[in-house]
């Protein structure tokens, strides 16, 4: 059964950092391009950063351009989301995903099925 479990999650003040980890488990994941999306409330989810199987294309939403990197290791199933410079529009809860179907593009939550629980990020102004 496949498991993703995000950690890391947490209340910061603004201009700080967090990294979040997603550890996948029940099947390799190694050629499978990941994301992390977000959700804050009253909002729709909305993708943050999403990495290829091979680490060799990421992409980012421009408001977190230049403030957060994602980055994988597949020896150890898992994904991250190094987050710099946060600010309070950066609150929300973030899922990680693995994208499974190509019909579309990374940036589609439609393009995504595996996702994990969430983890909640808060960041104070």
């Amino acid at each position: 059964q496949v498991q993703l479990v995000e950690s890391g999650g947490g209340l910061v003040q603004a201009g700080g950092s967090l990294r979040l980890t997603c550890a996948a488990s029940g099947r390799t994941f190694s050629t499978y391009a990941m994301a992390w999306f977000r959700q804050a409330p009253g909002k729709e989810r909305e993708f943050v950063a999403a990495i290829s199987g091979n680490a060799g294309r990421r992409l980012y939403l421009d408001s977190v351009e230049g403030r957060f990197t994602i980055s994988r290791d597949n020896a150890k199933n898992t994904v991250y989301l190094q987050m710099n410079l946060l600010k309070p529009e950066d609150t929300a809860v973030y899922y990680c995903a693995v994208r499974i179907y190509y019909s579309g593009s990374y940036y589609l939550s439609s393009e995504y099925g595996y996702w994990g629980q969430g983890t909640q990020v808060t960041v104070s102004s």
